[in-house]
This record gives C-alpha cells, sequence and structure tokens, in this order.
C-alpha cells in the first residue's frame, strides 16, 4: 500500500495496524531496499541513460525552515534519479541537495553501475557536465537538452500547471552523443510516476515526511518495487527483468523476503 501512494494513516485505517507499527516498517524495508539496489545493480548493459532531480521537502519547505532558523535535516530536498530510457531500469538514484557535490557522488555511483560506454542525457543544470567529466572521463556520449519556457502569468488557480515549451535545443557536450536521443522524456515520466506512488512526494500534500531518514527509505522503497514489483506497460514486464537483472516477476513476498534475508 505505501508502493501504490497511501499514506501511512490511510494504511492505519485500513489495516488496524497502528501508524507507528507502519512507519518502522517501511523505514525497516526502505533500508533494505536500498541495499538490494545497492547489491542488484551492477555491470548493467545499459546504452541511454537520462538523469534528472525532483524536488521535495522534509519537515517544511526551505524558505520556511530559513525563516525560522530551523535546525539541519528540513527543508528542500533533492531526489537524483538516473533512468535506462530502452528498459525503463532505474540503476541508481541518490537524496541530498542540489550541490556540486551530491551531482558528482550520484553520477560518480551511476558510473560504477555501468558495463560499457553510454550515452547520457541531462538538463542544462550546470553540476552535471562537471560531474559527468570526473567520473566518466572520455568514455561517454553526454549531452544536455535545453528547454525555454514561456513566462506568462498563469491564473491563480492554475499555478502548478507547467508553462509552455516554446523551443528545445539539445546539445552534445562530450563525446559523439545522437543529437536525436538526447532527451529527458522518460525519466521526467518516470518523475511523475514517483509522485503518484510515493504519497510523500505528492503534490499538495499533508503527508511529507517529517525525517530525512523516513524520507530516504520510501524512496528507497519505491525504486526497488518500481524496478522488480512492478509490470511496466511499455516493456510489458519489470524493468529488472528487462535489463537482465533477475529474470521472473517479485511479488511483494520476495521483495519482503529478500530484505529480511
Amino acid at each position: 500500500m505505501l508502493c501504490e501512494g497511501s499514506s501511512i494513516r490511510s494504511v492505519e485505517r485500513i489495516t488496524g495496524i497502528h501508524r507507528d507499527t507502519v512507519m518502522r516498517l517501511g523505514v525497516r524495508m526502505g533500508e533494505g531496499c536500498r541495499r538490494i539496489m545497492d547489491e542488484k545493480m551492477r555491470n548493467l548493459p545499459c546504452r541511454l541513460i537520462q538523469v534528472d532531480e525532483v524536488w521535495g521537502y522534509v519537515g517544511m519547505k526551505q524558505r520556511i525552515a530559513f525563516r525560522n532558523r530551523r535546525k539541519r535535516g528540513v527543508g528542500d530536498v533533492r531526489t537524483w534519479v538516473a533512468l535506462d530510457s530502452e528498459t525503463k531500469l532505474v540503476p541508481t538514484f541518490a537524496v541530498g541537495d542540489r550541490s556540486g557535490y551530491m551531482a558528482d557522488t550520484f553520477i560518480e555511483d551511476l558510473a560504477s553501475r555501468l558495463s560499457h560506454r553510454v550515452q547520457i542525457s541531462s538538463d542544462a543544470l550546470r553540476a552535471y557536465t562537471d560531474a559527468v567529466e570526473r567520473a566518466f572521463g572520455a568514455e561517454v556520449d553526454y549531452g544536455s537538452i535545453v528547454k525555454t519556457f514561456s513566462h506568462t502569468d498563469l491564473e491563480e488557480q492554475r499555478r502548478y500547471s507547467p508553462p509552455d515549451v516554446m523551443n528545445v535545443k539539445r546539445i552534445p557536450v562530450a563525446g559523439n552523443p545522437i543529437v536525436d536521443l538526447i532527451s529527458t522524456s522518460h525519466v521526467e515520466k518516470q518523475n511523475h510516476t514517483l509522485r503518484m506512488h510515493c504519497r510523500r512526494l505528492t503534490r499538495l500534500t499533508n503527508a511529507f515526511s517529517k525525517k530525512l531518514e523516513n524520507f530516504k527509505a520510501a524512496v528507497a522503497l519505491h525504486y526497488a518495487y518500481y524496478n522488480f514489483v512492478k509490470s511496466n506497460i511499455a516493456i510489458r514486464c519489470t524493468p529488472a527483468m528487462a535489463a537482465g537483472v533477475t529474470n521472473t516477476f517479485w511479488t511483494v513476498r520476495d521483495l519482503v523476503t529478500m530484505v529480511e534475508g
């Protein structure tokens, strides 16, 4: 239920299990899922990787935390995610701020999981350029996509609607990327999936995480469920099966068994 977008309290109401028990189980499972992802996502045959970051927050939004001079561990947080556009696999993710250090950590981890040269696509965030160069050197084909949006003011009731895209420019940055394949469309769709299936990242929610460790566990639980359990309509199997990480569908019971050892 946590993997399908239910909040902690809704799980409590439906199952009759106290929310503290649900929370502890979710954290334990999330930490275990992170270990499984780390073990299984190795020597991957991915060819086309797209990377992006998803905004979220813990405790309160950054402007409120700054105004109230709150301690570390609350405020805005970014989920960095990589997606193989062919198999839909998420080989790695990272949770942190939007700094160059986090970009380096994330891209270095991605590079350690791939078996051969890949093409990487990102948005125009400068930190990606430096991070890709440090992690891959000359052994990568990398391009960025720059989107120009309209600046038309939206009506108040539509302030969360995305602005219109006026222009798209694909820029080769390193190596010899295929320009037509420089895109972040698939990873942006995965961001939507994350928001729909992880209640803590739903827009306009009061189910946001109050602790960073709980946020990290929820994201790890989502990606393990997404990779190993949830069948993807586009490929008609799980991403882990499409990438050769496993050859069978996993059930939720299988995932729990793997986590519990």
